[in-house]
């Protein structure tokens, strides 16, 4: 692999992870009320997975040809996006919940 290939990964970690350790909006905007729902920490997480496909698929045109894709392809990549964000999902909905009592 080379280096271009490792940053798309730890980018892809970050991504994933990032829309459940804060609570601004895009890790900018502050939300009224102070938290955000599930629904915003989804899009976010859904917004990162858009944002590193289309850095994948940027990297692998500049490498040479654009292989196609059907649509195994985008489930398989999809669950191991979610296998990444699962460490921040944990803290967020299970463990930090628990331990601020």
């Amino acid at each position: 692999m080379t280096a271009s290939m490792y940053t798309l990964l730890a980018l892809a970690v970050f991504f994933a992870n990032f829309p459940f350790v804060t609570q601004r909006l895009l890790g900018v905007f502050p939300v009224r009320g102070g938290k955000k729902r599930f629904l915003v920490h989804l899009g976010e997480w859904l917004l990162g997975f858009v944002v590193c496909g289309l850095l994948a698929r940027l990297l692998e045109a500049r490498a040479g040809t654009v292989h196609p894709q059907d649509w195994e392809f985008y489930a398989v990549v999809l669950c191991l996006y979610a296998v990444c964000a699962f460490p921040a999902f944990v803290w967020r909905y299970f463990w930090h919940g628990r331990n601020r009592e």
